[in-house]
């Protein structure tokens, strides 16, 4: 519980509170319809990459840079953050989306708006099917995310945001294109 009374506890949590909202308002408003034409997919998909990977490059050294629940989740199952950690975490990601999607309505235009660039199942697809995809393209980020950070693995190559953000845009790409 000493953790909570030190000032880079609460700097992490900030972290986490603008690092979810820059996500939210950056990958959803990239997902909006600005212009008439065909929806993209594929930009969408790369706007949520490129924020997460940014993001996790600008905070890592801060929080961590989960920016998603399901790191931080993650993290607390393999012991490798603390419960009282995790939970500041979770409530400072829950308000910063709220925050950036309460930005995002605000500063889009009403016609823009739609359904704020949230995705709904296809037509054909089920609620178990669309919940399986998800939980699946949620394992294969968290995979990513564990072993791209992971300090006892040798030879780490490359660079770490990057591969989190790919992994993320190979995600939007499948579960959303």
């Amino acid at each position: 519980m000493r953790e909570l009374r030190s000032a880079a506890f609460w700097r992490a949590a900030l972290a986490e509170f603008l690092g979810s909202l820059l996500y939210v308002l950056l990958g959803l408003g990239a997902s909006l319809r600005w212009a008439p034409g065909p929806a993209g997919a594929l930009g969408a998909a790369l706007a949520f990459g490129l924020a997460q990977a940014t993001l996790v490059q600008a905070l890592s050294h801060v929080s961590g840079g989960h920016i998603n629940p399901a790191v931080t989740v993650a993290l607390v199952l393999v012991a490798q953050l603390s419960l009282p950690r995790a939970l500041a975490y979770l409530l400072a990601q829950l308000l910063g989306a709220l925050a950036g999607a309460g930005l995002l309505y605000g500063v889009t235009p009403a016609p823009v708006r739609g359904s704020l660039g949230l995705s709904t199942l296809h037509p054909g697809v089920g609620l178990a099917q669309g919940t399986a995809v998800e939980l699946l393209l949620t394992l294969q980020f968290v995979l990513c995310v564990l072993a791209s950070y992971d300090e006892r693995r040798d030879g780490r190559l490359g660079s770490v945001p990057l591969a989190v953000g790919l992994s993320l845009t190979l995600g939007q790409l499948f579960g959303v294109g």
